[in-house]
């Protein structure tokens, strides 16, 4: 379902271009992209700020998409757009690292419901709801190859008034499981560092409590499916290699093919369920196949 593009010819390639992407990208902004970009547009209400979610599992393109629906909105329709990670509200490591001693030792590893700070990312929300024109506002900052918040000095400012979030993140949007679902380990990670339950009882009960207040905000939800669980392996292993490349300081945590076999564990659990239960309850599935090409989008209500 292809749309008139807002943006030029020039505009695209700029973008391609600055954020280093391969030459097919164009195909996916021309017969996907710039579709979403007109129902972004038609589910705005004047003079409200529009809310919307995108999940995807590590590597889907969820912060490409991010940044282009933020680029279109800004160059074709005029607006002011914040892009949120639900990944830059990360618990600082100390903070994780009292979460482990206090309740379980795999909270230290960021990532999963529960190492967040829901606290600081809905005054956030709200500060943006609501920030006037030329107001400025910093937005938080997490460095992952340190593992840690950036301090509050070096975060980036965005100045009001503003017309749509987005936030983006791995678990934005997902359910929490029955307990009869949290029973059974689903991989080695669960088998030998919980094998009581106790840590994905309590990321399952996260999920169920503040994380669902947050979701309910959402005025729609974006999903990119993978097509299974190994492809996010490969593409997680691509963004440690990518991250690895334009970090010069040698004490960066840099993690080996071993590690993230072993990191993307913690996430496994919540992933495969949204596998699932996204496709039904999301607004737009956008099917990804195993060389991250769009094949199929999907949407839950027709527009024009």
């Amino acid at each position: 379902m292809p749309k008139q593009s807002l943006l030029t010819n020039q505009q695209i390639e700029a973008f391609i271009l600055r954020h280093r992407l391969p030459a097919k990208f164009r195909n996916l902004i021309d017969e996907h992209y710039l579709c979403l970009v007109s129902w972004v547009m038609q589910k705005r209400v004047a003079n409200q700020v529009l809310f919307i979610g995108i999940n995807g599992a590590q590597g889907t393109g969820k912060s490409t998409l991010a940044a282009f629906l933020r680029f279109a909105l800004k160059f074709g329709a005029g607006w002011r757009v914040a892009v949120l990670s639900i990944d830059d509200f990360y618990l600082t490591k100390w903070e994780r690292e009292r979460l482990a001693a206090h309740i379980h030792p795999l909270l230290k590893t960021r990532g999963v419901p529960g190492t967040h700070d829901l606290k600081l990312l809905s005054t956030c929300l709200a500060d943006l709801r609501s920030l006037a024109a030329c107001t400025d506002l910093q937005l938080p900052c997490f460095d992952k190859a340190r593992d840690d918040r950036v301090v509050a000095e070096a975060w980036p400012v965005i100045s009001g008034p503003i017309d749509v979030i987005i936030l983006e993140g791995w678990c934005v949007g997902s359910a929490p499981q029955q307990g009869d679902e949290l029973r059974q380990a689903i991989n080695p990670l669960e088998e030998q560092q919980d094998a009581s339950g106790e840590w994905r009882r309590f990321v399952n009960d996260q999920l169920a409590g503040d994380y669902a207040e947050l979701f309910a905000q959402l005025d729609a939800l974006v999903f990119l499916q993978a097509p299974d669980f190994d492809a996010v392996y490969r593409w997680r292993l691509e963004q440690e290699e990518k991250l690895a490349a334009v970090t010069a300081d040698n004490g960066a945590d840099i993690m080996n093919k071993e590690q993230i076999a072993g990191f993307i564990q913690h996430y496994e659990r919540i992933t495969r369920a949204n596998f699932v239960a996204l496709p039904k309850t999301a607004d737009v599935v956008l099917e990804l196949d195993s060389d991250h090409d769009c094949v199929q989008v999907h949407y839950a209500t027709a527009f024009n």
